[in-house]
């Protein structure tokens, strides 16, 4: 069995496409995933599954919760080790990095459509892009940034989904109980 993180982008927001992570737990284990746990209402699940092919697991979650709740959901797996990657290639220093945002990106940027990011510059906010994912940290804080991920999509031409330094930290710490797990 191999662990995996899934993230689910957009769900409760807003009263917007919601899923109880109750429901979701179950939908997921009666899909053929295996110690199925969620963290927080925001989409974060963790999960054992005999699939190797992430983008098969991607598709068989995203079918899972089209059907049953009626709504399309952008699904982005890792590996533990995959987000432990993106966690680790964060390029700040420790204090901006525990108030940063990790924006995991769907892939890897082509080098073209990292042309037309490049200029993207706001006041007290950077970005750099490392892989598969976009470090983001503004000293005014996420909420009160310019910084526009859809933007980012649309230019990059590919899917993503935010998490701050705190989430990441939980689901390295969740996923490893899972690993870790006789």
């Amino acid at each position: 069995m191999n662990t995996y993180i899934a993230l689910l982008r957009g769900i409760n927001v807003g009263g917007h496409k919601k899923v109880p992570m109750a429901e979701l737990r179950k939908l997921l284990t009666n899909s053929g995933f295996e110690n199925v746990s969620t963290y927080i209402q925001s989409g974060n699940v963790i999960l054992n599954s005999s699939l190797s092919d992430i983008k098969m697991i991607e598709d068989k979650i995203q079918k899972s919760i089209l059907e049953h709740f009626g709504f399309e959901v952008t699904v982005l797996v890792r590996t533990r080790n995959h987000f432990l990657n993106n966690f680790n290639n964060c390029p700040f220093k420790q204090e901006q990095k525990e108030n940063s945002y990790f924006v995991l990106l769907s892939d890897v940027p082509k080098s073209e459509n990292l042309e037309k990011v490049k200029d993207i510059s706001y006041e007290n906010e950077t970005y750099q892009i490392i892989e598969d994912c976009l470090y983001f940290y503004s000293s005014v804080g996420y909420g009160n940034s310019k910084f526009n991920m859809n933007t980012f999509e649309k230019k990059l031409n590919m899917s993503a989904t935010t998490r701050n330094y705190k989430t990441m930290v939980k689901l390295l710490s969740l996923s490893k109980e899972l690993e870790n797990r006789p």
